[in-house]
């Protein structure tokens, strides 16, 4: 199993990182790495697995320059990955990107410049200039955190149709429906818009593998949010919302990642000043969440980390640490037991799996 690396190149990264994962014991290992671009902090793959997409999440000094996106040709015999052509997203900060399930768009969210971008693709993987770009306005509660629109990641949903945008800044989710023919992303007449609590600022989105629930993190109130979802309306209705921090813990703390298991019945959240990850049983017909415990990430601030396909083990990535750390998953609980095998990789951010 190749496991694909997002990092801040803002110390001694050299950019995106191909390692290998043995899948029976979780063991890591380096196979080579790509530099070029500033901050490939998150990678896309396209369906087909052949080629990488990593933005550039950049910001200049006037806080106005455009992040961009390239696109790497995937060599699974050697796990290497060459550079295909890049191009801008519009905006700044680019921090979160998909490919939809036909490969003809990558969509594209933008942190720093609150907007979202929609970039068509070519048979070969290589990235056409942005077909649609909408720029989000709004703020909320934080002076210090909201004071703008904050788009911080685009979910493209498992029917193809929709995209969720969780946007910190306003303690909103913007939903756009995909027009794939015009290169279009279309907000709806009125705007589709699920509303979050003042103050938590969504971040990160999972889908359930059974299409029905949605699982959202939200950064500043350290808090999982489940949903219900109507795939055929593109709607969100709020379930149940729960803390990612145990009870009488009191450090600073924001959250980062959130993933559903392959199997559906656990959900894990992030958490950075904490530094661990929390783990819910879920039920699967309600959306409600079950608390079953914390595990510590081995490392400081796990800004990201990745479920296998298989659901046996979890890689966290330390960012503050610059290591990588195996765990293995107990199915039937869904707690973590670290393997003891860990990797060093300057500032990892992002993790994306592929089979060799």
């Amino acid at each position: 199993m190749f496991v694909f690396v997002g990092t801040y190149t803002l110390t001694t990264s050299e950019g995106v990182y191909v390692l290998r994962m043995d899948e029976s014991t979780g063991e890591l290992s380096h196979v080579s790495h790509v530099g070029g671009v500033t901050n490939p902090s998150f990678v896309a793959l396209n369906p087909a697995g052949t080629v990488l997409y990593a933005v550039a999440e950049v910001a200049g000094e006037d806080g106005e320059s455009a992040g961009s996106v390239t696109a790497y040709s995937i060599d699974r015999d050697a796990g290497s990955l060459t550079p295909i052509n890049t191009q801008s997203t519009g905006g700044p900060g680019s921090c979160h990107l998909q490919v939809d399930a036909t490969s003809r768009y990558v969509c594209v969210a933008n942190y720093h410049g609150g907007s979202v971008a929609m970039l068509p693709l070519n048979d070969d993987g290589s990235i056409e200039p942005l077909s649609h770009f909408v720029q989000h306005e709004g703020s909320s509660v934080n002076p210090g955190r909201q004071q703008s629109a904050h788009a911080h990641s685009f979910n493209i949903d498992p029917t193809n149709t929709f995209g969720f945008v969780p946007d910190l800044g306003q303690d909103k989710i913007v939903t756009y429906r995909l027009d794939f023919e015009n290169g279009k992303l279309l907000a709806g007449d009125p705007p589709f818009i699920t509303s979050s609590a003042p103050g938590a600022g969504p971040r990160h989105f999972d889908y359930h593998p059974n299409g029905k629930l949605v699982f959202v993190i939200n950064e500043l109130g350290n808090t999982i949010t489940s949903y219900r979802y109507d795939s055929s309306a593109g709607t969100l209705t709020e379930l149940e919302t729960v803390p990612t921090l145990p009870d009488g813990w009191s450090g600073d703390n924001t959250t980062a990642d959130v993933h559903v298991s392959p199997d559906g019945r656990f959900v894990y959240g992030s958490n950075r000043g904490h530094h661990s990850l929390v783990i819910y049983e879920v039920n699967q017909a309600t959306g409600a969440m079950t608390y079953v415990g914390h595990e510590s990430t081995r490392g400081e601030t796990p800004r990201n980390f990745g479920i296998d396909p298989s659901g046996q083990f979890v890689l966290a990535a330390n960012q503050d640490s610059d290591n990588i750390v195996s765990f293995r998953r107990d199915q039937s609980t869904g707690k973590l037991e670290a393997t003891g095998a860990e990797i060093a990789v300057p500032m990892p951010v992002c993790l994306k799996f592929l089979a060799e």
